[in-house]
């Protein structure tokens, strides 16, 4: 996009890589590990990485987005 920053552009380039599944296996892995850390006793660890999964699922729908969603180039 014209109107975006070189820093966005060159972060939705690197990101438009990445297929949506690592995303989502990111958030399952936040999720697993925060059920094992709850369940060996460091429940206020456990509970900070299991708020990670919701953070990673919207990076992984802007990405999808941001993929999918293309705005034309004004021509001028």
């Amino acid at each position: 996009m014209v109107s975006e920053g070189n820093t966005t552009s060159m972060v939705e380039a690197r990101t438009a890589k990445l297929p949506s599944l690592t995303f989502l296996g990111l958030a399952l892995g936040s999720m697993v590990a925060s059920a094992a850390l709850v369940m060996s006793g460091r429940k206020q660890l456990g509970n900070f990485v299991g708020q990670w999964a919701p953070s990673i699922l919207i990076m992984g729908l802007y990405n999808k987005l941001a993929k999918e969603l293309v705005v034309p180039q004004p021509s001028y």
